[in-house]
Parts: C-alpha cells; structure tokens; sequence
C-alpha cells in the first residue's frame, strides 16, 4: 500500500477559533511515498469577519482581498475527502487542527476530529525531540536543513505548507526535490554500482547495513507504526 502524506498549513483571522477567529487560507501538499506529486489543494476563503491586524502583519491577507472568495461551508466537503485516509502533517499541529475542527464541525454533520478521519503527524514535536534546546519554528528549520526560504517575507498557507515538506522531507532523511525522477534514478544507479562492486567472485552476496540516518528514519517510522496500531512491531521485538 502506498504512503499517502498531506503536508498541511492554514492562515488566520487571529489566534483563538473560540473567540470566534476564522481560517482564511488553507494550503496542502501531497506526498506519496514521500515523493511530491503536484496534486495539492489551495482555498482562501471569507471568512465573513475582520482581521486582527497582528494577523494581517504576519500573512498580509485584508478582508477586501476575501470578500469575493467562498466560505468554507463550501469547499469543506472537498478538503475533508482530500484529506481522509492521509497522514497529515503540520508544524505546531494543535493550532491548524483547532481551527479545522471548529470549522468542519459548524458546517459537517455528525463530524467527530479531524484525527477520526486521519492521522496527524506534528513537525515541531518531531523537530524538539531531534532539536531539543534550540529554536524549532519553521525559519529556524530551514535554516538548520538549508531549505530555501528566500521567497518567504510573508506566512503563506500554500507557500509555507511547501517550506514545511521541505523541511520534513530533510529531517527524516528523505528525498526533497521536485525532479523527483532524476534523482531517484541516479541513486537507484549508484545503489546498483556500490552493490556490484561488494560482490565477491565466490557469488556470496554482501550485507549492506543502513547508516546512521537511514536507521534513524526507520526508528521514527517504526515508533509511528506502533503507536498508530497500539503494539509492537516485529522489528521492536527482534531488537530486544
């Protein structure tokens, strides 16, 4: 079965959904089997309020530039079936996951949480357990994994929801670039060389052994496979 993953980010009218603040943006990246595909979904949406202007200070966003967009009681459906059956990944997932939940439920019947539809994976968790100590908000991040973050003088749903799988992709040892095929095919390449030049003549075959981040990635993804499933794996328990 392939990895589905949604690398989500929103943007807002204030900090608090129960004081009646609103999403005004919402930006996802799809990731299959941590390759990105180019089907990603983008709504702004009126949010039929004002704006705090701490607000409008962080993403840029004013209330003239939403008053033509739709509400989310109309594009709600939609985000919900694109993102069911997903991981979901977000920085700092309790904010994002407040305001999605506030918003489906008004407009959704009979909806539970967002993490009865999915599962929500929480990079800034992630990063202080990798990090701990340091700063680990998303510009700090990118600077710590060298992902380009020039073109971010603003928050951005979409734009930032690119930065953070970027930055995902890099802190668990993955493959970041959209030239995904290239890349792929020239470490499939390399893989085919190092392995062939191992061989030995008497047809024994070598044993590779995973490196230092490619062990750490799989820990991860084992300690998630545990957790999502409530036992232990059989790789757990041959390691005891």
């Amino acid at each position: 079965m392939k990895l589905r993953q949604i690398v989500l980010d929103t943007e807002t009218t204030g900090l608090d959904p129960r004081q009646g603040h609103k999403m005004i943006e919402i930006g996802c990246i799809e990731l299959i089997d941590r390759k990105l595909t180019g089907n990603n979904l983008h709504f702004y949406v009126n949010p039929e309020r004002e704006i705090d202007a701490g607000a409008v200070a962080v993403h840029g966003i004013t209330s003239e530039f939403l008053n033509d967009k739709p509400l989310f009681q109309d594009v709600a459906e939609d985000l919900l079936t694109y993102l069911k059956g997903s991981e979901v990944i977000i920085h700092n997932a309790p904010f994002d996951v407040g305001f999605l939940d506030n918003e489906f439920h008004q407009c959704i019947e009979d909806y539970d949480s967002l993490s009865s539809y999915c599962e929500i994976f929480d990079t800034l968790v992630q990063a202080r357990q990798l990090h701990p100590g340091q700063r680990n908000d998303l510009d700090s991040l990118c600077k710590r994994y060298e992902v380009d973050n020039s073109n971010r003088d603003l928050h951005g749903g979409l734009l930032d929801a690119e930065i953070l799988a970027e930055v995902y992709l890099r802190m668990s040892g993955g493959q970041t670039s959209l030239t995904l095929g290239e890349e792929l095919s020239a470490v499939s390449d390399d893989n085919t060389k190092e392995f062939a030049a191992a061989s030995r003549p008497d047809g024994v075959l070598p044993v590779i052994k995973a490196n230092t981040v490619e062990l750490k990635s799989h820990i991860e993804w084992v300690d998630r496979l545990e957790q999502a499933s409530g036992e232990d794996s059989v790789w757990r328990k041959l390691q005891q």
